[in-house]
């Protein structure tokens, strides 16, 4: 499940703001993308039965059992393109949002957004058996975060159309919202952890988590303009 750039990943692939950069070094944001590396690498070498163990299984939840994995299964991921993925996904919005709240406050935020997302998707299938997995629940929260703080930001983008590819700048609030519109177009469709599945409602979750509670974790900003830019 939960792989950022499903919908999108034809399409666009956001690199990073050019509009702003992050005032310090993203040590949450780093410290992020280093726990997904590793749980990535304890799949590599546990194999299938790691996976099982440790990712979230929503009838298994419902039921009040394995909780821990609800904050486990946000730091595993299907396969190397979904783990690659999320992560360049994760690095294009995430360091100036940790620099908006601070490394603390983006901490638990994150988190938060992860439990959410995970939430929203067990809700939506309670008694599904297919294990759910990865980092974007998470990530979509921070995107949100993104959409409502910087929407006019623009983000260095891969635009694929084809076998053509090329770089350009796309502002926040129109690479967001497409992103965002894919999900909902793709509502209710979910595969098995081996194909690389995706968990639609855990991304609408997250970015509605991160949209609505984003400003509860910023330190307090002097009056922006109508966009919420700077």
């Amino acid at each position: 499940m939960l792989d950022a750039v499903s919908g999108a990943k034809k399409l666009m692939i956001p690199l990073n703001d050019i509009s702003r950069g992050p005032s310090r070094f993203p040590i949450v944001t780093t410290s992020i993308i280093a726990l997904n590396v590793l749980g990535f690498g304890l799949e590599l070498i546990g194999g299938d039965a790691f996976v099982e163990q440790w990712s979230a299984v929503p009838a298994d939840i419902v039921g009040g059992h394995h909780l821990i994995t609800i904050l486990t299964a946000m730091f595993m991921h299907a396969s190397w393109s979904h783990i690659i993925g999320n992560m360049v996904f994760f690095w294009a919005f995430s360091p100036e949002i940790e620099d908006a709240m601070g490394p603390k406050r983006f901490a638990l935020f994150y988190l938060c957004g992860g439990i959410v997302s995970m939430l929203a998707q067990i809700a939506a299938d309670p008694g599904s058996m297919v294990p759910t997995l990865g980092a974007s629940g998470a990530i979509a929260a921070v995107m949100g975060a993104f959409l409502v703080t910087y929407p006019r930001d623009n983000i260095r983008t891969i635009l694929l159309l084809g076998w053509f590819a090329r770089i350009t700048f796309i502002p926040a609030a129109l690479l967001i919202g497409f992103w965002f519109l894919t999900q909902l177009l793709s509502l209710g469709s979910v595969s098995d952890v081996q194909s690389g599945g995706v968990a639609y409602m855990a991304h609408i979750g997250g970015i509605i988590f991160g949209a609505v509670t984003a400003r509860l974790f910023e330190y307090p900003r002097p009056p922006s303009g109508p966009w919420g830019e700077e």
